[in-house]
C-alpha cells in the first residue's frame, strides 16, 4: 500500500474514533407517557424521571419505562449508524 493511502486510512481511523467518542458522550432522551429516560451514548442509563401520577398505575408505569428506554436506544442506534455510515460508505473502492 502506498504511503498516501496509509495516511488517508490513518486519518479516517482518527476521525472515526473521534466521532465514536462524541457519540458515546452524548445524552439521549427517551420519552413515553409521563416517563423520561436519559441515556448516554454508551447505553448507560443516567436518569429516569417519572410523573408522580403514574405511581398508582404500576402496569402503565412499567410499559412507559420500557417504551422510553427503547426509544432512547433507538435514537442511539440511528445516530450511530448514520454517523459511522459516513465513514464506511466511501470504502467501496478499497475492497471493504
Amino acid at each position: 500500500m502506498n504511503p498516501s493511502m496509509i495516511r488517508k486510512l490513518k486519518k479516517m481511523q482518527e476521525e472515526m474514533e473521534k466521532a465514536q467518542r462524541e457519540l458515546e458522550s452524548k445524552e439521549y432522551f427517551g420519552k413515553s407517557s409521563g416517563v423520561v429516560v436519559i441515556m448516554q451514548g454508551t447505553r448507560q442509563v443516567l436518569d429516569v424521571q417519572i410523573d408522580p401520577d403514574l405511581l398508582e398505575e404500576v402496569e402503565l408505569l412499567q410499559d412507559s419505562i420500557l417504551i422510553a428506554v427503547n426509544d432512547a436506544l433507538n435514537q442511539i442506534e440511528t445516530e450511530q449508524s448514520e454517523t459511522m455510515g459516513q465513514f464506511t460508505g466511501g470504502m467501496g473502492g478499497l475492497g471493504f
